[in-house]
């Protein structure tokens, strides 16, 4: 099982459990776990609603995509850790993996 740690808008945090090789986005995982994200372009990295902060983890998951960044620089509240949820892939070695919803 690949275990990430989600931050919710009002600062709490749950952990969900996601079975290894299931070839989803984070994005389709937050969904799926009913977390309030929105996804309105589907995951084309077109519309920046599925905004998430990267708060701990391997270091390869910190760094926004240049498609990431084109979005990402639309948002007012957007920093160095930020990223779309549709472009992140789930991989094993997001094992321990904490972000906040934005």
């Amino acid at each position: 099982m690949i275990n990430l740690i989600i931050e919710d808008r009002h600062g709490d945090r749950q952990p969900v459990e996601i079975p290894e090789g299931i070839n989803l986005s984070l994005m389709e995982v937050l969904k799926a776990s009913e977390y309030d994200v929105l996804a309105t372009c589907g995951g084309m990295a077109l519309c920046a609603t599925c905004h998430v902060q990267v708060l701990e983890g391997p270091e390869q998951y910190f760094h926004a995509t240049d498609n990431e960044l084109d979005m990402l620089d639309t948002l007012p509240n957007a920093d160095e850790h930020s990223r779309l949820a549709c472009q992140m892939r789930v991989t094993e070695e997001m094992d321990g993996l904490v972000v906040r919803l934005m």
